[in-house]
């Protein structure tokens, strides 16, 4: 993949920290930054999917929708009356 140079401005308490880390982790700055970026994005889509999900469940059923849970709940019930738990 292509790499793109570019210049940030960091606080330098989290300059230094970020030196620090690389240095254990023996990797580059940049390559710190990179992941970082990475992860950010990455746990920023799981949070959209998130909501997406979430707001797709707050809508109400409609008769549609209703009429197949409580006929899959029906059959479950069938299917599983003999069953000992």
């Amino acid at each position: 993949m292509a790499c793109v140079k570019t210049a940030i401005s960091v606080e330098e308490s989290l300059f230094k920290e970020a030196e620090e880390v690389a240095r254990e982790m023996n990797v580059s700055r940049s390559k710190l930054f990179a992941n970082a970026v990475e992860e950010y994005l990455r746990q920023r889509r799981h949070r959209e999917l998130q909501r997406r999900i979430q707001e797709a469940y707050a809508e109400p059923m409609d008769a549609e929708e209703k009429a197949f849970a409580e006929a899959s709940a029906a059959m479950l019930a069938e299917l599983t009356k003999d069953d000992e738990w």
